[in-house]
């Protein structure tokens, strides 16, 4: 029934200027434009009036490789064993990335003194087979590409003209003064997956690279934040390591990072003060998430927009923890110990811009007091709330989903006008709870309503009074029956195009189905009759799901499904009764037959 569409995998073409790197776990896209400069270029001559004209340059392409006379040399992926010998001094672009590579000499690289671009990522390149000299006489590198090969200590010496250098996906444990540092034109580097540890790291490793902006260096093994961060940083990755404590003062000079990301370490409230993050001012994104804290950090910069602290062990939130950061649209506390009566009922007070707030997989008792009144998406889910009274959701004007399946939640326990002020809410779950009967009093506003695997036995009259939005509609694996859902109940549903009611005890299909409906899920019932005017209401229906019901060759009527033009799928397979099989069996629970399943 469905429709499979693939998706175009990125795609980066190799030319002057554009080059595309992958390394393990992180993806980088390096352009580097090359400026007009007042003095003529390689392969440009003067004429006798001193005009400059273009004079093609004769290039020496090696075997299985591509070239240009821009000075592009693509040999990407041609199973090279050794570093090509015959190289055209002009060459500005190397790519040797995807090969077999195994060593690089001072002798390769001597003559190549235009190089802009040297790519050799995924290769078999170690450490004694290369030679720190060749690539500092570059005095025009500016993108260095050394991810996914075997490399266990970083060259001592990189050139200065580098821009951003890639050494991602190799066995690193050490990194030279001289490596990062003296760079004044460096702006990314990236060493994730290594085996890194804070003794492998010189002191203030970029020491005259005042111009970096993003440092990736997750997946490794420091225990402390480097020392001497340039201020100029933007980015910064340290996620995976086994950070157990942020030193006073790591941040102090990053007045301008906007992206920290910290998750997976072993950070507790004790290894951050709160002072910590205090002077981040332009920081928007922060990810302690996956961490030992039992607390939110005090002191978090006001201008946050995102915060992570999923996957730690928060139990509860103070009353100045959050409110300092006016800023905050999205919080993320799912998957924490977070007791509703430990947390503050100020603890949101004035975030007037957090709107989607994760608090799922926690251990709330009731829906915790002071939420903020502007959010939007309320994500409740897998705690152990038993009840909603009637003013516990009244302040959330602005919801527009609500999501508190999978609690303890009771019809008794479920006040019939929790819900009145919600007039904007458009997906309600109440999924995996213990209802016994539909709840009255749901927003007429509902596009989405899922209320599957409860107990109910009853949807009782007028609870989908109003409901003119409602698209779907889910009250599969419950008990219900045709006696039990009041005549009437789906014409009021006029927007309707969803409608399961599978898993539960229905004799026949429904009557007075919604003339907008389009897909019907009525297996593993009791069905045993179609009878020809079943789906005469329904002309707009493309998918019916019969299966695993109490139907016969002989209870299906030939003119059930004839007029239906849109029907794609037609199901009505294995499960049924076959043809030979006697009355008496079709009051039996899980009937067998043959495979009837019908793709239009």
């Amino acid at each position: 029934m469905g429709h499979c569409r693939g998706l175009l995998e990125l795609v980066c073409l190799v030319l002057l200027g554009c080059t595309f790197v992958r390394g393990q776990g992180e993806t980088q896209l390096e352009i580097h434009m090359l400026e007009e400069e007042d003095v003529k270029m390689d392969g440009e001559e003067e004429d006798s009036t001193g005009a400059v004209t273009n004079a093609k340059v004769k290039i020496s392409c090696p075997e299985k490789c591509s070239c240009t006379e821009e000075g592009s040399v693509d040999c990407n992926g041609v199973s090279l064993n050794e570093f090509p010998e015959e190289l055209s001094e002009h060459t500005r672009q190397l790519s040797l990335q995807n090969n077999l590579i195994t060593m690089v000499t001072l002798e390769h690289l001597s003559h190549l003194q235009q190089l802009e671009t040297l790519n050799l990522q995924n290769n078999h390149l170690t450490t004694q087979g290369l030679d720190d000299e060749g690539f500092h006489i570059l005095e025009r590198l500016s993108y260095l590409y050394l991810a996914n090969n075997k490399l266990t200590a970083a060259p001592r010496q990189l050139p200065a003209s580098l821009v951003s250098a890639d050494f991602a996906a190799n066995h690193l444990t050490k990194i030279y003064p001289e490596t990062f540092g003296q760079k004044p034109a460096l702006k990314s580097v990236y060493l994730h997956n290594n085996k890194l540890t804070d003794d492998g790291l010189p002191e203030n490793m970029f020491n005259g690279s005042d111009n970096l902006e993003i440092f990736i260096m997750s997946s490794n093994f420091l225990r402390y934040v480097p020392k001497g961060l340039p201020r100029a940083l933007y980015r910064l990755h340290l996620k995976n390591n086994k950070l157990e404590k942020i030193t006073s003062g790591a941040f102090d000079n990053l007045f301008h990072l906007r992206e920290l990301y910290l998750q997976n370490n072993v950070l507790s409230n004790d290894g951050v003060d709160n002072e910590t993050f205090s002077l981040l001012n332009s920081l928007e994104y922060l990810d302690l998430s996956n961490n030992n804290l039992t607390a939110v950090p005090l002191g978090l910069p006001r201008n946050l927009i995102l915060l992570h602290l999923e996957k730690n062990s928060i139990q509860g939130i103070g009353a100045n923890a959050l409110t300092p950061i006016r800023n905050l649209e999205y919080l993320l506390l799912h998957n924490n110990k977070l007791r509703s009566r430990l947390i503050h009922p100020s603890a949101f007070h004035g975030l007037k811009r957090l709107h989607t707030v994760h608090m799922y997989n926690n251990l709330l008792e009731r829906v915790p007091r002071g939420l903020p009144r502007r959010a939007k998406t309320l994500m409740l889910l897998h705690n152990i709330i038993s009840e909603i009274g009637r003013n516990d959701l009244i302040t959330l004007y602005t919801l527009t989903e609500l999501n508190l399946s999978y609690n303890h939640l009771t019809s008794a326990k479920l006040h019939r006008e929790a819900f009145r002020k919600l007039r904007l809410l458009e997906t309600l779950d109440l999924s995996g709870n213990r209802l016994q009967t539909l709840p009255m009093g749901l927003p007429k506003s509902l596009h989405v309503l899922k209320v599957k695997d409860n107990q109910m036995t009853e949807i009782p009259e007028g609870s989908l009074s109003g409901m003119s939005k409602l698209k779907e509609l889910n009250v599969a694996n419950n008990q219900l029956k045709l006696n039990s859902i009041y005549q009437g109940a789906w014409q009021e549903l006029s927007a309707l195009t969803t409608l399961d009611l599978s898993v539960n005890m229905l004799s026949h299909v429904p009557a007075d189905l919604p003339e907008s409906l389009e897909y019907l899920h009525l297996h593993n019932n009791r069905i045993s009759t179609i009878t020809a005017t079943a789906f005469l209401n329904t002309p707009n229906i493309r998918g019916i799901f019969l299966r695993f019901n109490r139907l016969s060759v002989h209870s299906v009527s030939e003119e059930s499904f004839s007029h239906l033009s849109k029907l794609q799928v037609l199901d009505i397979g294995h499960g049924n009764i076959s043809p030979n099989r006697g009355q008496e069996d079709e009051e039996e629970d899980l009937p067998y037959g043959d495979d009837e399943d019908t793709d239009l």
